[in-house]
């Protein structure tokens, strides 16, 4: 779409670094940004809640799109959320502290469902293939304990997470994008995947987890790899629950 291209070359240039402020070092949503994201991050809700968690994982941009136009209980999404969403999507993260790879160049990016897998009683998907492959020996090695906690999440699964979390830090990119990979530096879009000690809910995404049974078993494997490290060069915090798959 050409307004896309024109936004991918705004992105790029350093009149999109006037879109932030700079609050303690830390780079920030404008105001007027800021009265955008919850409205949208109630949306995104709202679509969830109507497509169903399995489903909001691997949903397309233009699908999102589609739902907003034609069913009330989500509402169209503005021009506004559009613009928000297309500048968090191109944004240079470098400026906001992540220094991790592009993974998703197309913000449309589509997920061909003969590729994936549904894990049962998850609600979340694995890609075909070595990321399957991979998840398949950690279950066998550590033991029925350990779980998929998140699989594959395309552009909207990872936009959303972001825009929740940036809203719950009051528009704060920096502290966001140290906690969430912006939407199109995702490696859960593409290969990787999360595990986590059955029973212990939120617990698992906190460094807790390195001290489990579970993740000393995987340390173990020479086949498991931890994606972010400690002090890892990407600027995210320590996830010792993403498994690094390529």
């Amino acid at each position: 779409m050409n307004r896309r291209k024109f936004l991918l070359l705004s992105a790029l240039s350093p009149v999109f670094a006037k879109d932030y402020v700079t609050i303690n070092q830390n780079i920030n949503l404008t105001r007027d940004d800021l009265k955008v994201l919850a409205p949208l991050d109630h949306r995104l809700k709202r679509l969830k809640n109507y497509i169903g968690f399995a489903n909001f994982n691997i949903i397309s941009f233009d699908q999102a799109l589609y739902y907003g136009r034609n069913y009330p209980f989500i509402g169209n999404f503005t021009k506004k959320e559009i613009v928000l969403i297309e500048k968090l999507f191109y944004s240079e993260p470098k400026t906001f502290g992540f220094y991790g790879d592009k993974t998703v160049n197309n913000i449309s990016q589509e997920i061909n469902r003969k590729d994936i897998q549904k894990i049962a009683h998850s609600g979340h998907f694995i890609f075909k293939g070595k990321p399957l492959q991979d998840y398949n020996r950690i279950l066998n090695d550590v033991g029925d304990t350990i779980i998929l906690t998140s699989g594959i999440r395309n552009v909207v699964k990872q936009l959303s997470l972001y825009i929740s979390k940036i809203k719950s830090l009051n528009g704060n990119l920096s502290l966001a994008s140290n906690i969430i990979a912006p939407p199109a530096y995702t490696y859960h879009a593409i290969s990787d995947f999360d595990v986590g000690k059955k029973g212990w809910g939120g617990r698992n995404f906190t460094s807790d987890f390195a001290h489990t049974k579970e993740f000393y078993k995987m340390q173990k494997l020479e086949y498991v790899s931890i994606r972010y490290t400690i002090d890892n060069k990407d600027g995210v915090r320590f996830e010792p629950w993403h498994v690094k798959v390529i």
